[in-house]
C-alpha cells in the first residue's frame, strides 16, 4: 500500500489523514490481504461488525490486537506521529514534549513512549565503552536561602546533608548517563 519514505510530519499527516487510512495501512503490513487470527493461526476468520472473529477460539480481534496499539484509546494517527518523532530524533524525546506535540496528557505520552521504546528495542541500559568521564554533584537548595520553616526542618545546617547526590557519566563522543545515588 505505502512504500515511500516519510521525511516530515507534514508528509506523515498527509499520507495517514484519518483513522481508517491508518487501519488499512496496518492491515496491509500485518496481513497483506490474508487475515490471520492472533489466537490461532490455523483458524478460519470471519469479518463481523465488531472486527474479526476467530472460528476456533470464538474471540474477536482487530488489526491492533497483540501489537503496541492494543487496548488503547489513542488514535492511530497520534501513534504514528509519536513513533516517527521517537525514532527520528537522535537524542530521544521526553514524555512532556511528546504530550505537547501530539496533544495528549503527559501520562498518556509516557505510556506511549514506554510501549514504543519496548517495541523498537530503544532502551537506556547500554554499557558505556571507551573513555568515560564521571563526576558527581549534589542537587538541592542552599539552607541559608530557604524559608525559616524549611531551614528549621533541615536543622539549619548548610552543606550536603539534605541534598540528593547524582552521578553523571559521559562516554567521549557518545552518550551521557545519570543516576541518582542513595544517601
Amino acid at each position: 500500500m505505502f512504500n515511500k519514505e516519510i521525511t516530515s510530519i507534514i508528509q506523515l499527516m498527509r499520507v495517514f489523514k484519518d483513522e481508517q487510512t491508518c487501519i488499512e495501512h496496518l492491515e496491509a503490513l500485518r496481513w497483506d490481504g490474508n487475515v490471520v487470527s492472533p489466537f490461532d493461526e490455523t483458524s478460519k476468520v470471519y469479518k463481523t461488525k465488531r472486527g474479526y472473529k476467530c472460528k476456533n477460539t470464538g474471540k474477536y480481534f482487530n488489526v491492533k490486537t497483540n501489537t503496541l496499539f492494543d487496548n488503547t484509546k489513542v488514535e492511530l494517527q497520534k501513534w504514528f506521529i509519536a513513533i516517527w518523532l521517537v525514532t527520528s530524533h537522535k537524542k530521544g524525546i521526553s514524555s512532556i514534549q511528546l504530550a505537547k506535540d501530539i496533544d495528549v496528557t503527559q501520562k498518556t505520552a509516557w505510556f506511549m513512549l514506554h510501549r514504543i521504546r519496548n517495541c523498537f528495542g530503544i532502551d537506556n541500559t547500554q554499557d558505556l565503552d571507551n573513555v568515560v568521564e564521571a563526576d558527581e554533584t549534589y542537587v538541592g537548595g542552599d539552607v541559608k536561602k530557604m524559608a525559616a520553616k524549611k531551614r528549621k526542618a533541615h536543622g539549619g545546617v548548610s552543606g550536603t546533608t539534605h541534598k540528593t547526590p547524582v552521578l553523571g557519566m559521559l562516554e567521549r563522543d557518545g552518550e551521557v548517563k545519570c543516576k541518582v545515588l542513595n544517601k
